[in-house]
């Protein structure tokens, strides 16, 4: 990922949680903020309501690649975080980067 790092801070995402904005989608939850940094921040959340690792891992890997096929489009400087749902995992892949492209042009315009 070219202008990315990752979120790491249990902070970083509590803020981003309460202070950011959201928006919902059957397949995925994204939470957005605006940061002072050069580049994007991201954090993928999978909690265990979603199913044993094998799907946890499964969802993590779906939301990250979609978000490796969109980043040239994205703009610098926000801090993202996506959370998976349960259907993530029953999904193709095509289906998160729409609900995905959905949900960053909403929020970083």
């Amino acid at each position: 990922m070219i202008h990315t790092t990752t979120l790491n801070e249990n902070r970083d995402f509590k803020k981003l949680y309460h202070r950011g904005k959201s928006l919902v989608h059957s397949v995925l939850v994204t939470y957005a903020f605006k940061n002072k940094l050069g580049h994007n921040r991201i954090g993928i959340t999978t909690t265990r309501k979603i199913g044993k690792a094998c799907k946890r891992n499964r969802a993590r890997r779906l939301i990250r690649e979609a978000y490796r096929q969109l980043e040239p489009q994205l703009p610098v400087g926000w801090d993202l975080v996506f959370v998976a749902r349960t259907r993530t995992t029953l999904c193709k892949m095509d289906a998160v980067k729409a609900a995905m492209e959905q949900h960053l042009n909403k929020l970083l315009s």
